[in-house]
């Protein structure tokens, strides 16, 4: 006889059962164990809401086997996520297996450690019925408004559309953002940059024209550029003061999920998805060589700064013995969070702070390796001394005209000898000043007036995004990664770059909200639902009163809808192709059908003319030349393979990349896996480099 322990993933329950030992038997449940049926709305609206949970599919066995396993232990011990959802994974799992909430069954980790898996388990609760009744809310209300939405969605504009309580206004923001990119009139202005070297020096500096002795001085054309210029003709310049001072740059705070996924995509490139399952990983343990299973970083979902004291003690110990005491600064910094946070975690951190990158850069994947780097850098940094920086500023003076000049130099670099972030790079492009003094002359080394125009607001990316969608209150930092995966997948939104562009289908979608459901979209009144769900968290409201108060305004307005829209169907311009139909000459349009995309006529039912939707990468076979596509298997696996098949068997798994060949210009394949690289496939060239290079 032992003691169950249930967690969601097999890479916890190894990394837990190391430290548990003899006694205890570690299983995983692999997520949720119970949910809604996706194949009806399973939510009974006029008996209060009330959810009709299932096993889910393919899940029958593990459940038979947890309840085997449940009746042969001595106790059960509920250990998944802890968060809204693993409460509920929990809660469902005591249903399933008959065990009493009111009992102390329940432990969290904060870390994957010795010292996190021990306080934990000396701790076990209850079931936190707020936080499952959070959940439950939540999940309840969005299926509501998926099932209710998405199958009106698809009869007025495409099949196979979805609506979603955040994912609509997500696509709105960024339709919203693009309106506004639309509708910018640049405007002109010009800037008189010179160069200048004090008198007995070589070193050359920049400046900028500000004004005139009454004043700062807008120039606004090339007319305006040249008289200020011909009034500089033959001028005398030099210093007419110099200002010196002192700026102290204090570090960021550590880690929340948000501005992880933020940093992440800025820095490393990597999509909130990639950011979340490489934390993931490193939370729920990764073998170390000489130290075995251990989770690296603490729990990643999480939206506060709070950082225990061991934690603090330990990054000071660090510090102090890799840098030194004057790295420290004077008192450990302490961070507040903000007003609308749980709070209910620490901030994303490592477990062991003297457990550096390079000593652990051999046991993880790349991806873990630089988002663990990224980590431990901002959070060791967050622990050390203020980067101190000398300031000087000089007025140059050239008749009545005067230039400006800053730079500065660093005085001591602080927490900036680990950790940079966007606003340190930037500064350091602007670079120091030679020494100046009042009054001495400069020689002109060149002069030119410039040309501008004001630019429209950026596209959003996913780290601006991810931002917008916390200021404003929309959704939760653990939701983040699977909205912008749903409104790339439902083709709302596409990638441009790293940027987010709205697709046609985005803003027909929208337009048609805005019109018809406005709350849905409406910033103010999704985020005052998401603060309703953080009351019921908090024991302060109910979870059937608050979605009766959302849902009956909601149905009145379907309802509504429905009946004002009857017979309206919307034509998409994307929907059609350069494929000409053989059979009448008409441009093909892409359809959606039950078993996914395909071509047909637009003559339908004169011309019922179909095809095969093909969908191209614009990469080349490296066997014939011809096309690349995208091909799946019956099992829905993505594969690529050429467009000549059957007289060219060219097929691979690997994605084909935009990148060419150095050597012979070719398509580069991308082979993922643990240590991913780039190859050329073409018959006798060879070319590989991995991703570091």
């Amino acid at each position: 006889m032992s003691k169950l322990v249930i967690v969601e993933s097999p890479a916890k329950a190894k990394t837990i059962q190391k430290y548990l030992g003899n006694g205890y038997d570690v299983i995983a449940s692999m997520g949720h164990v119970r949910d809604l049926p996706k194949s009806r709305l399973s939510v009974d609206v006029k008996n209060n809401f009330q959810p009709k949970y299932q096993v889910i599919k393919g899940k029958e066995k593990l459940v038979k086997e947890l309840k085997s396993k449940a009746e042969k232990s001595d106790s059960v011990l509920l250990a998944t996520d802890p968060d809204r959802e693993g409460e509920a994974i929990s809660w469902h799992l005591a249903y399933l297996l008959g065990l009493n909430i009111e009992d102390k069954n329940r432990v969290t980790f904060n870390e994957i450690t010795k010292t996190g898996v021990s306080n934990g388990m000396e701790h076990p609760r209850s079931l936190d019925i707020d936080l499952v009744n959070a959940q439950q809310a939540r999940r309840i209300l969005d299926r509501l408004v998926g099932y209710k939405l998405s199958p009106f969605l698809s009869q007025k504009i495409r099949r196979g559309l979805s609506a979603g309580r955040v994912q609509s206004v997500a696509v709105r923001i960024i339709v919203d953002r693009e309106k506004d990119i639309n509708a910018f009139k640049p405007e002109e202005y010009w800037s008189i940059d010179a160069k200048f070297t004090p008198k007995g020096s070589r070193k050359v500096f920049g400046a900028s024209f500000y004004g005139d002795t009454d004043g700062k001085i807008e120039i606004k054309d090339k007319e305006q550029s040249d008289r200020i210029l011909a009034g500089l003709d033959g001028a005398d310049y030099a210093i007419d003061k110099v200002k010196s001072g002192k700026r102290k740059r204090s570090p960021a705070p550590p880690f929340t999920t948000s501005t992880m996924q933020q940093e992440a995509s800025k820095l490393l490139g990597f999509q909130a998805r990639r950011t979340m399952k490489a934390a993931q990983e490193l939370y729920e343990g990764v073998d170390i060589k000489g130290m075995g299973a251990i989770g690296l970083i603490t729990y990643m979902r999480t939206d506060s700064l709070r950082i225990s004291e061991d934690a603090i003690r330990d990054a000071g110990d660090y510090i102090l013995g890799r840098w030194g005491e004057k790295y420290l600064p004077k008192a450990p910094r302490r961070y507040k969070s903000s007003a609308n946070a749980q709070d209910g975690h620490e901030a994303i951190r490592p477990t062991v702070p003297s457990l550096s990158p390079d000593k652990v850069k051999e046991s993880l994947t790349s991806d873990q390796y630089k988002l663990y780097t990224l980590i431990w850098r901002r959070f060791l940094a967050c622990q050390m001394a203020d980067c101190l920086q000398n300031t000087v500023k000089a007025d140059i003076k050239a008749g009545k005209y005067i230039f400006k000049a800053s730079g500065y130099t660093v005085a001591f670099d602080g927490f900036n000898v680990l950790y940079e972030d966007d606003k340190e790079e930037k500064e350091k492009k602007v670079g120091a000043l030679p020494q100046l003094e009042d009054g001495m002359p400069l020689k002109l080394k060149e002069i030119a007036g410039n040309q501008h125009f004001t630019q429209p607001p950026p596209r959003y990316t996913e780290a601006s995004l991810i931002k917008a969608l916390e200021e404003n209150g929309i959704g939760r930092p653990s939701t983040y990664a699977t909205t912008i995966s749903t409104i790339t997948s439902r083709e709302y939104v596409v990638r441009d770059g790293k940027s987010l562009k709205p697709t046609e289908l985005g803003e027909t979608v929208t337009k048609l909200m805005e019109e018809r459901f406005p709350k849905i979209v409406n910033v103010k009144f999704t985020a005052q639902v998401e603060n309703e769900l953080d009351d019921i968290q908090r024991g302060k409201a109910g979870w059937v009163e608050t979605l009766d108060h959302f849902y009956g305004d909601f149905d009145e307005t379907l309802q509504k809808a429905k009946k004002d829209m009857e017979g309206v169907k919307i034509q998409l311009k994307e929907d059609v192709t350069d494929v000409i139909c053989e059979k009448c000459g008409r441009h093909m349009v892409v359809k959606v059908g039950r078993y996914g995309k395909f071509l047909a006529c637009p003559g339908y039912p004169e011309c019922k003319n179909v095809k095969k939707y093909v969908e191209d990468t614009g990469a080349e076979c490296p066997a014939c030349g011809g096309k690349i596509i995208v091909r799946r298997t019956k099992k829905g696996r993505t594969f690529y393979g050429c467009s000549n098949y059957p007289k060219c068997n060219f097929m691979t798994w690997d994605e084909p990349t935009k990148e060419k060949c150095p050597k012979c210009g070719k398509t580069l394949f991308k082979k993922k896996g643990k240590h991913p690289k780039y190859y050329c496939a073409t018959p006798d060239c060879g070319y590989e480099k991995t991703e570091d290079e």
